[in-house]
């Protein structure tokens, strides 16, 4: 009987290309309004969103709209795609009234190129993430750390439902601390863990699902597009064979600005969510196909950075903060005395009612156009997993006041989520990035130079803190052993296979050097 077990760290380049990304930046915003031309087509969206890209955007807008749009609030012209979330409001306890959150930074948009073959949005391409109505977050206790990835199988935590809960993220700001996650949290915080822990603010993020059927819609605008298996790595579902960009928005909001402090209340999402459950976002292509298949297949620079992909700049040049910042689209007659950014106001924009759950949170009065979204929350149905409950402004967005504000890397999961516990094995490294780089990709198995050993990318860890990037592989050595007979050995609940274990996970580390965009 022969027997050879072997544990040891890889470098990042043994692995490959696992880095190809970049960070779109859209310092601006187009606009604050009640308008969502994918859920409430020509028709006044129940709540209102912070809308940025292309001046095009409109109540009924299509992908000839904004193409045509006069100018884009991204650093990239050619990028005429729009990009909303809901916005952000602070009530105040005994008033009762509502605030909008100062955004800090505009937002940035993820182009993650994961998977093979990764394919350019078809023109008319939109799609949505996460699930208006849900109220209640049903994979597991969403105070505790997400499970390692690898263990989600056999959990049975891989349905869509699932992977739409666990593609949230509020990540909590303080930029002289070890920074968390990215997608972390699936929760919001409330104001009191707000005021002690994240003086610089909340970061939302939303991870986008990247398995596509190749249509470029559907009737619930969410079934012609599918989670991988991790939520941004993984393996598609047979149904959805093909992989689009990973998108990844993050919007940051300025919770511990002045006129919040010592102010008791709540913080809510402009759908009536305190909780958080049930944000999401929205997102149509405006980009012309063959030039975002060219990004696609040469902006494959590690640093992320839009400065280092020779396409953005030489068909160029990228557009200033301020070119961005003034960007608007126009606001149309039916919303123009409708003012979300107004003080104390007296309800969210369209009268939305707050409704905390767990059960699924119910369509008011303006949102009959918008009945669909509860009807089908998710594709939970589709692929048998558990059913989900389902005025421009033409102010300049506050720049932030780190470096750090203008975006940070992320993770899906790890061995733990606790970010103490990974940074305790990272190295950090001196980095002038003023955005760092997002996460890799998982590759596949790497042959080690023994007999019979290899190792498996089980999850990958990106942290920022400020101006320093950590990168944390987590990796798996299979190890083959030959004996006179067949052993199978079970690990978790994956299908048996004969004569393979899977021994200790060992931390691999490596550290992305930045330079400042």
């Amino acid at each position: 009987m022969a027997t050879k077990t072997l544990s040891a760290l890889f470098l990042l380049s043994t692995i490959g290309d696992v880095a190809a990304f970049w960070r779109m930046e859209c310092r601006g915003r187009t606009g604050l309004a009640r308008m969502d031309p994918i859920m409430d087509a020509g028709v006044i969206s129940p709540h209102i969103h912070t809308v940025h890209g292309s001046s095009g955007f409109s109540l009924g807008a299509t992908y000839e709209d904004l193409m045509g749009g006069s100018c884009t609030s991204c650093a990239v012209k050619q990028d005429m795609s729009a990009y909303w979330t809901p916005a952000f409001y602070f009530q105040d306890a005994e008033t009762k009234e509502f605030n909008l959150v100062p955004q800090v930074g505009g937002m940035l948009a993820y182009y993650l190129l994961r998977g093979d073959n990764v394919t350019a949005f078809p023109a008319g391409f939109q799609m949505i993430a996460g699930s208006n109505y849900r109220r209640d977050y049903t994979v597991g206790d969403p105070l505790s750390p997400d499970p390692p990835q690898s263990d989600w199988a056999a959990l049975k935590q891989t349905s869509q439902s699932d992977l739409e809960q666990r593609a949230i993220g509020f990540n909590c700001l303080d930029y002289s601390k070890t920074p968390e996650a990215s997608l972390f949290r699936h929760y919001l915080p409330d104001k009191e863990f707000l005021d002690a822990n994240c003086p610089d603010g909340l970061r939302l993020e939303m991870m986008f699902p990247s398995c596509w059927n190749g249509e470029t819609t559907s009737p619930d605008h969410k079934s012609h597009m599918a989670y991988p298996s991790l939520v941004g790595n993984g393996d598609c579902p047979e149904t959805h064979p093909h992989r689009l960009v990973t998108l990844f928005y993050e919007t940051i909001w300025n919770t511990n600005a002045p006129e919040f402090q010592g102010r008791p209340g709540q913080f809510v999402v402009s759908n009536g969510d305190p909780r958080g459950y049930g944000y999401h976002a929205d997102f149509m292509a405006g980009w012309d196909v063959d030039f975002l298949q060219e990004a696609i297949d040469t902006c494959t620079n590690p640093s992320g950075d839009i400065r280092d992909c020779p396409l953005f700049v030489n068909e160029g040049p990228l557009q200033t903060e301020q070119e961005q910042e003034s960007c608007q689209f126009d606001m149309p007659a039916v919303l123009a005395k409708e003012d979300g950014a107004a003080k104390n106001l007296k309800n969210l924009p369209g009268n939305i009612q707050i409704q905390s759950g767990p059960e699924s949170a119910t369509p008011g009065p303006a949102d009959v156009n918008s009945a669909i979204s509860a009807a089908t929350s998710w594709l939970g149905s589709v692929f048998g997993g558990s059913s989900a409950s389902a005025t421009s402004s033409s102010t300049p967005l506050p720049t932030p006041s780190s470096s750090s504000a203008l975006g940070g890397a992320f993770i899906e999961s790890a061995s733990s989520s606790s970010s103490a516990g990974f940074n305790a094995l990272a190295v950090p490294t001196s980095s002038s990035s003023s955005t760092p780089p997002a996460p890799t990709t998982t590759s596949a198995p790497v042959v080690s130079s023994q007999p019979g050993v290899s190792y498996e990318v089980v999850s990958t860890q990106t942290v920022t803190n400020g101006g320093l990037v950590e990168e944390i592989v987590w990796m798996e050595p299979v190890v083959y052993v030959t004996q006179d007979s067949v052993t199978t050995v079970t690990v978790g609940s994956p299908a048996p296979k004969a004569g393979r274990s899977l021994h200790a996970r060992q931390p691999w580390r490596h550290q992305h050097h930045g330079r400042r965009s």
